[in-house]
């Protein structure tokens, strides 16, 4: 028999498929449990049986996570790839050649807005990446619909604004003024006048606990509720003033950094800060925390970027750079403003940051704040001379969770999820550290001391048990009442002797006073009460 060939379009298709299955199996080993149990091994047929049946189990959902990857998770993160060679550099691609290589709606999205009459400006963005606030240091205030590219209101507050920040949505957004922070609605009008807060230089807001928190000139810490209006903490840093603070996404805790070169993190319910850092040897002007939590950047004016390990408050890595503003995205760059240049490092892996973009401005240009957009590869810039906005491929995370954030959420979905947010609020304690502590059971300390009264409870109870004792009859006149007598009141004695220590330990009274020796040799002020051996 003749054996049949197959066609060219045959051959493509077997190929397609075998590259299809070789691609599933290395999803389904991403998901897989490591290596399996060698059921060889085994001589119990009931524990052969049992392993047997959870390892075929693992394999099932290693393959339906792998299967669900294809629906769920249909976006990868690109970032900028050179030759196999390693002649070209990243850092060397302009802005200009990135935005011609990218599709249409994505080419849209830079832009360069020059206002040089009200600057330098400051922006924020909402947790889902679609709107933008910013605020002009000589009073300009704008939000933006940056889906649209539409302008929604833009006021003058003809007053120094130094800082801008979404509140838990669109609706409403605070700004740090001249004498204190105000609290405007979407519309421009303003809701609210926080006066305690004073002359507020930075504004943070804790969205799962409803909480703004601000630091003003003098150094107060303060912390506001703005679901019930409540001044939830007011603290006194003792650090002077610093206008630096950023919070962690990971646990709400406030990093602030200070003129010492110290770095402190807060919490509402504690006078004190949770962890002080000795970061630089000069006064700190930046920080930034990763969205995971664990990774902690430094910047300050010894010309060092350091990158901590909050789990071990260990340097990882320093750098040598200055930078006036620092800022993580959501996948891991990190972006760094000097002057008029922005550097933007990325993970090598090992946590070994090296460049991965550069971009500078038009000469003369102060960047003073550099912010990822979320859920997008954009950075926004705001400088002395307006705002900008870059591309950056691979910073922001392709694949969003609509319960989390929703960058296209409708009127009715933001109403629900405002109402969901609310009821779920997490209270001021549940910040710290360590979030995964909370409902948890705390360990039983080792070593308790007993109230008086459980002491003496117990003493009368071994009391009773010695007084209870019956003794051995003997004979030769060795059983007589007094000699019985005699023996439990020494069981009586032996029972009690325990109790008493315990007793004088916790009042903290010793049983003799020691008598100060003539060997110690005592200062002269002292030497008077010491007692003379007679």
């Amino acid at each position: 028999m003749a054996s049949a060939k197959l066609g060219p379009d045959q051959k493509a298709m077997e190929g397609g498929e075998q590259g299809a299955l070789d691609e599933m199996e290395k999803k389904v080993h991403r998901y897989s449990r490591g290596k399996g149990a060698n059921l060889g091994a085994l001589r119990d047929k009931k524990l052969k049986g049992q392993l047997a049946a959870r390892e075929k189990l693992y394999g099932h959902s290693a393959k339906a996570a792998a299967q669900a990857e294809k629906w769920f998770m249909p976006t990868d993160v690109g970032y900028l790839e050179p030759d196999d060679k390693g002649l070209e550099k990243t850092y060397r691609y302009p802005q200009h050649s990135i935005v011609e290589e990218v599709d249409l709606l994505s080419s849209r999205k830079p832009f360069d807005m020059i206002l040089p009459l009200l600057g330098p400006y400051t922006l924020g963005y909402t947790g889902n990446g679609r709107y933008m606030v910013v605020g002009g240091r000589k009073g300009h205030v704008a939000m933006m619909d940056m889906l649209n590219l539409e302008l929604i209101k833009e006021f003058q507050v003809r007053e120094t604004v130094r800082d801008v920040a979404f509140l838990h949505n669109e609706q409403l957004y605070a700004v740090a003024q001249k004498k204190c922070p105000y609290i405007y609605n979407r519309h421009g009008t303003e809701i609210h006048c926080l006066k305690e807060h004073g002359k507020s230089l930075k504004l943070q807001f804790l969205e799962k606990h409803f909480l703004l928190s601000s630091i003003n000139s003098f150094g107060q810490l303060h912390y506001q509720d703005i679901s019930t209006g409540e001044m939830v903490a007011n603290y006194r840093t003792g650090l002077g003033r610093t206008d630096v603070m950023r919070v962690n996404p990971y646990n709400a805790v406030i990093g602030i950094g200070h003129a010492g070169g110290k770095v402190t993190m807060w919490k509402p319910t504690s006078v004190k800060p949770l962890v002080t850092m000795l970061c630089h040897s000069g006064p700190v002007t930046a920080i930034a925390f990763d969205r995971g939590g664990h990774l902690m950047a430094t910047a300050g004016v010894d010309r060092k970027v350091k990158l901590w390990d909050l789990r071990k408050y260990e340097v990882i890595n320093s750098y040598a750079a200055r930078a006036q503003s620092l800022d993580f995205s959501q996948k891991g760059l990190l972006a760094c403003s000097n002057g008029s240049q922005v550097e933007i490092f990325r993970d090598t892996g090992g946590q070994d940051y090296k460049i991965y973009m550069k971009h500078r401005m038009v000469k003369g240009y102060q960047i003073g704040k550099v912010l990822f957009r979320p859920y997008e590869d954009i950075l926004g810039i705001g400088h002395s001379m307006g705002l900008s906005s870059i591309l950056v491929p691979g910073s922001g995370e392709p694949n969003f969770d609509t319960f989390v954030d929703n960058p296209i959420e409708t009127s009715k979905q933001r109403r629900e999820k405002e109402v969901q947010s609310l009821l779920n609020k997490l209270q001021p304690e549940t910040v710290m550290l360590d979030p995964n502590m909370i409902a948890t059971v705390r360990p039983s300390r080792k070593k308790e001391k007993r109230t008086k009264k459980e002491i003496e409870e117990e003493m009368e109870d071994a009391v009773e048990a010695a007084k209870n004792i019956e003794f051995k009859k003997k004979t030769k006149g060795r059983s007589k009442a007094s000699k019985r007598a005699k023996k439990r009141e020494e069981e009586v004695l032996k029972a009690k002797r325990p109790f008493l220590e315990q007793h004088k330990e916790n009042d903290g009274r010793p049983d003799k006073k020691h008598r100060v020796s003539e060997e110690i040799e005592l200062p002269k002020a002292l030497q008077r009460f010491a007692k003379s051996r007679q």
